[in-house]
C-alpha cells in the first residue's frame, strides 16, 4: 500500500463510528481554521527551506495540508457529494486540459505564453458555470480573520 492510500484509510478510520470522537465531529466549516493555518505553515516551511536548506519542516507541513484535503474529501464522500478519487481525477483532467503544449499538439515559446494560454482555457471552461468570483471577496476576508485568530492562538 502506498503512502497516499494509507493516508486515505487512516482518515476513513478516524471518521468511522468507532474512530476518533474529535475527527468524527468535524465538518467542512469546522475545519476552516485548520485549513488556513496549515496553508500558512506550508509558507513557513518554504521560507525555512529557502533560508536554511532544510526541507523537513516543509515535508511535515505539506503532509498536514494534504491531511486537510483528504479529510474534506472524506467528509464530502460521507455526505454523498464527491470522493477523493473525483478530486484527483478532476485536477488531473484540468492540468491536462490547461497544458495542451505538454499533453497535446500546441507549442509555446515561453512561460508568459503558458500563462496567457492558461487564462484563455480557464475562461472557456468557466463559461456558463457558477462563478466563484462573487464569493471570493468574502472568502479572502474570512481567511484573513482566520489567520488573525491563528496568530493570536499561537501568541503572535
Amino acid at each position: 500500500m502506498d503512502g497516499f492510500d494509507r493516508l486515505r484509510k487512516v482518515v476513513a478510520r478516524l471518521r468511522a463510528d468507532d474512530g476518533c470522537p474529535w475527527d468524527r465531529q468535524q465538518t467542512h466549516r469546522s475545519l476552516k481554521p485548520e485549513c488556513i493555518e496549515e496553508a500558512a505553515e506550508v509558507l513557513c516551511g518554504i521560507n525555512i527551506l529557502e533560508e536554511t536548506g532544510d526541507a523537513s519542516n516543509l515535508k511535515e507541513e505539506l503532509g498536514d495540508l494534504l491531511l486537510q484535503v483528504v479529510m474534506h474529501a472524506q467528509i464530502a464522500e460521507e455526505e454523498g457529494f464527491f470522493t477523493l478519487d473525483d478530486v484527483c481525477r478532476g485536477i488531473s483532467e484540468k492540468m491536462i486540459r490547461r497544458h495542451p503544449h505538454v499533453f497535446g499538439v500546441e507549442t509555446v515559446n515561453d512561460a508568459g505564453e503558458v500563462v496567457t494560454r492558461w487564462e484563455d482555457i480557464k475562461k472557456a471552461e468557466k463559461a456558463g458555470k457558477l462563478s466563484a468570483e462573487p464569493y471570493l471577496p468574502a472568502a479572502f476576508d474570512e481567511a484573513k480573520e482566520l489567520i488573525d485568530v491563528a496568530k493570536k492562538r499561537k501568541g503572535y
